[in-house]
């Protein structure tokens, strides 16, 4: 099996620090970045010195701690410029009110404010995660300061919202490090699906017998999850309808929850003729009870054994197939066996442009999968990966499929 996708893989990040509390984030988005792949070089302002060493930061990157645009180790003088052509972006995290107006004015009175003047703009892209107390973020001015640094080319990552270190509660946290992460590794990822609205199915279905058991099966979600991901990472406005699943939902994505099959068809249906593309990932049931019990089935010491009769499920692929308009249509088969052959036969079933296949009991609440594409030319193997990583891979397949 490959090694799972690191997002941030050759990249080199400058991550500046201004003064603020957030700082304290800082330091395990140090490790975040690394583990994705990327190497750190910690830049501080005098400020956020006093919230946290630069002792810390140079250990947890492996790299010396600039500070000052007088820097002796440079042997050309010249940090701010060394730094930014070095770089692939620059991150401030945490960037404070008044280090926001001093990008907005142009100020360059420090070496952090400096090189992110100096930078190359269509090269070094500047990205800036605020942190300060609510009633900060939503002044007049910082808003003006904030609206001027991205006219001026600028990527602002959150602010998030909840307890802040005053005691107060609101808009202004900084981003955690792992959402500051996946926020860096998307901003990197080709926007193939720009301007595009997909709509994603993924999980499990759950048809109740009684108020206590039911039908469903093994799907995790993890695969239907990955693909809702990779595809806000490409730029797309993504709608994911879940079936009864305990995942966080990605950064960006609105999640409808839901626990039939009769539940999904219902979500989907009014959804898909607005969207372009549709992705039924979710291991939806075939058949439910054709009557639910009002109150638990028990045992009644007799050892006769309950029957039940099934009804059909909507099929929720072939009746947006069907629409007469349409989304670009993905359907996934998972199959026990004889996966192309099966996967084949849901293709033309269907009449969708597109089935991806694997196994489920291989694959089933596992972080990897194996995917077989099969369309009308024929079929090929996407190797065994993790699934964020196949997620992309699947996300590039559709986005050369889609009409121009």
């Amino acid at each position: 099996m490959s090694k799972p996708d690191e997002g941030l893989a050759g990249r080199h990040i400058v991550l500046g620090l201004s003064g603020g509390i957030a700082c304290y984030k800082s330091a395990e988005l140090v490790r975040e970045l690394g583990r994705a792949g990327a190497t750190v070089q910690v830049v501080m302002t005098e400020a956020a010195q006093a919230f946290i060493t630069p002792v810390t930061m140079q250990a947890l990157s492996g790299r010396p701690v600039l500070s000052s645009q007088w820097d002796a180790r440079e042997p050309n003088s010249m940090a701010h410029i060394n730094l930014s052509r070095e770089a692939d972006a620059i991150l401030v995290a945490p960037a404070s009110a008044d280090f926001i107006a001093k990008i907005a004015q142009g100020r360059a009175d420090e070496l952090l404010s400096l090189l992110c003047v100096a930078r190359p703009i269509d090269k070094c892209p500047l990205l800036l995660a605020p942190a300060m107390n609510r009633e900060m973020w939503l002044h007049p001015a910082t808003q003006r300061n904030v609206a001027q640094a991205v006219a001026d080319g600028a990527t602002v990552l959150g602010p998030g919202e909840g307890d802040q270190a005053c005691g107060e509660i609101g808009d202004g946290r900084m981003l955690e490090a792992t959402e500051l992460c996946d926020e860096l590794i998307a901003f990197f990822q080709p926007k193939l699906l720009a301007g595009q609205r997909v709509l994603i199915t993924a999980g499990p279905t759950f048809e109740a017998i009684d108020p206590v058991r039911g039908i469903t099966n093994l799907s995790s979600g993890k695969m239907g999850f990955a693909i809702a991901r990779a595809a806000q990472e490409a730029g797309a406005e993504v709608t994911l309808v879940a079936g009864p699943v305990h995942l966080p939902t990605p950064r960006h994505v609105r999640r409808i929850d839901v626990r039939s099959a009769q539940q999904m068809h219902d979500a989907v249906l009014p959804l898909a003729p607005s969207q372009q593309v549709f992705v039924a990932t979710a291991a939806v049931a075939d058949w439910r009870p054709a009557s639910l019990a009002e109150h638990k089935i028990k045992k009644d010491g007799t050892h006769r054994v309950p029957s039940f009769e099934l009804s059909e499920n909507p099929d929720i692929l072939a009746a947006v197939a069907r629409l007469p308009v349409r989304p670009y249509c993905v359907g996934f088969a998972a199959e026990s066996q004889d996966v192309a052959h099966h996967a084949r036969e849901k293709l033309l079933r269907k009449n969708v442009p597109l089935i991806v296949g694997n196994l489920g009991p291989a694959t089933f609440g596992r972080d990897d999968n194996t995917l077989v594409l099969v369309d009308a030319a024929g079929d090929r193997e996407i190797p065994t990966a993790d699934k964020l990583s196949l997620a992309r891979t699947l996300v590039r397949e559709i986005a050369d499929r889609l009409p121009t």
